[in-house]
């Protein structure tokens, strides 16, 4: 049963991805070197960071290397703001009477600042910061508060902080929201990927504060009935929508259906909830099974319900909710050059297909 709670900083309970691509590209350009697309650096970003700076500035001293980076990142830390889904997890743990911890590389004066407007600080026993390696204080950390490792989970965005977990002997729990990819962390192999925390809490009181469920017939879960949609503007052109539930792949917007929701009425409210967009025209095109596909963050066995819409209103505006991190409006045929998630790739070569057919009847 879980009692502790060990949370890594940033991407797990604060967005400071912008800031710090901020301050690090000042690096690099600083030091002669090209700036990086956010793509690029969560793909190359890595802790200790340390290793970012041996790969990309091996010639720069490390405290000149600090002082340029510190010297933006200040000036750019208005910019972060709390995740979504962490001041309601933090109050859940602090419900249960669950002991909270953080290890973290981030400054403490960073820290302090950030707290000053999240408040955060308020959930934790204890807050550990300016740790360059995680592995080398989290025995410390374990002794030093009489936590038992298999009470203890640790909750984070990267590789590190998988392997922090594993070297402490705790239990590890990956989260979507930060810095490393759906690929990268499946690599380290935690114990539990989620898309965020809410998902956690979900899945901590169905199992009774355990991360896996404690019958092996709690784990059967049933096919889960979906929606989604290919939504066109007036241009014709398709929103395509990247997500990193979906391996940072495009593709459509859609969710569950409710118990006692029609598809419809379904559709419209994933729509409206993830996009911000009201649609009308909905027309059916096909039923797809999408059974423990890869692509996705975790097994899963959908029933996937797909439909073309579009999108009401002359001035649309897009505004994405925390699942999806980039959108584009483009024409079919620019659709096809992106790298689509499968299930995305059925329903565009069915819409394709339909038009062309329409066209010789």
């Amino acid at each position: 049963m879980i009692r502790n709670i060990i949370f890594d900083w940033s991407g797990t309970l604060v967005d400071d991805l912008p800031a710090v691509l901020k301050a690090s590209n000042f690096v690099l350009t600083q030091a002669g070197r090209p700036a990086m697309t956010l793509e690029k650096f969560r793909a190359e970003f890595a802790l200790p960071f340390t290793k970012f700076y041996d790969r990309h500035t091996p010639d720069v001293p490390m405290d000149q290397l600090e002082a340029w980076f510190h010297a933006e990142f200040s000036q750019a830390q208005g910019s972060v703001v709390e995740l979504p889904h962490a001041r309601k997890f933090l109050e859940f743990c602090r419900a249960k009477k669950i002991r909270t911890f953080l290890l973290s590389t981030v400054h403490g004066d960073y820290f302090k600042t950030q707290c000053d407007t999240t408040g955060f600080d308020a959930f934790l026993d204890l807050p550990y910061t300016d740790v360059w390696d995680k592995r080398e204080k989290i025995h410390e950390i374990l002794r030093e508060n009489n936590l038992q490792p298999d009470e203890t989970l640790f909750i984070g965005d990267m590789e590190h902080d998988i392997e922090t977990a594993r070297h402490g002997g705790i239990h590890s729990c990956a989260v979507l929201t930060g810095y490393n990819t759906l690929d990268q962390l499946r690599a380290a192999r935690p114990d539990l990927i989620v898309e965020h925390l809410s998902e956690l809490r979900r899945i901590l009181e169905k199992n009774n504060f355990h991360l896996q469920p404690v019958s092996a017939e709690d784990s059967a879960e049933p096919p889960l009935a979906t929606v989604g949609a290919l939504i066109f503007n007036a241009k014709n052109e398709a929103l395509m929508i990247r997500t990193h539930k979906w391996s940072g792949k495009w593709g459509i917007p859609g969710g569950k259906i409710k118990r006692g929701e029609t598809a419809l009425a379904a559709l419209r409210r994933e729509i409206k909830e993830e996009t911000n967009l009201a649609v009308t025209g909905i027309k059916f095109v096909l039923v797809q099974d999408c059974i423990s596909s890869k692509e996705f963050y975790r097994d899963a066995h959908f029933v996937l319900l797909n439909y073309v819409c579009r999108a009401a209103g002359k001035k649309l505006k897009v505004i994405l909710n925390d699942e999806g991190f980039e959108f584009r409006w483009l024409p079919l045929p620019a659709v096809k050059k992106l790298k689509l998630n499968k299930p995305t790739k059925i329903l565009i070569e069915a819409v394709l297909k339909s038009k062309i057919e329409d066209r010789k009847s």
